[in-house]
């Protein structure tokens, strides 16, 4: 029986490799920008984690206000009830309001920057400096270490 042995391609495939003629720095730069978009989505991620745990606490709060009114306590769950439930986080705002103009703001903002960035400069590439560092860092020839699927 033959095993296909083909050679395995080298180096990271076309999407990944730096168009002829951009400097490391140009790389440099996009990779902190790409970075910055990175840290951004975790801090969105983090923003969609308060909007449901805020949403989720209200609703729990509707049932200690009925858990209240059960144990014979009816002044303060109408207090809670009107105070508290279903009151704005911030000023006139629930937590799905700050998430859409957060959305429709500074995070599509920095996503077309990032994006346009990318396409002035080296075609649309993305993670040119992480494609450099793979090949910088794998050991050539190792399984595991492969430049592609």
């Amino acid at each position: 029986m033959t095993i296909n042995s083909a050679p395995q391609p080298t180096g990271p495939d076309e999407a990944h490799r730096v168009p002829e003629g951009v400097s490391d720095a140009t790389v440099e730069a996009l990779g902190k920008l790409s970075e910055a978009l990175e840290t951004l989505e975790q801090a969105r991620g983090h923003l969609y984690a308060f909007h449901q745990i805020t949403g989720r606490s209200d609703l729990q709060f509707g049932e200690a206000v009925e858990a209240l009114r059960t144990a014979g306590h009816p002044e303060l769950a109408d207090r809670i009830e009107k105070e508290l439930v279903g009151h704005n986080v911030i000023a006139g705002r629930w937590t799905f309001q700050v998430v859409e103009d957060y959305d429709d703001g500074y995070w599509s903002l920095a996503r077309e920057l990032e994006r346009t960035a990318r396409e002035e400069l080296v075609g649309g590439r993305r993670h040119l400096f992480e494609a450099r560092m793979k090949e910088d860092r794998r050991t050539h020839g190792r399984a595991g270490h492969e430049a592609r699927p």
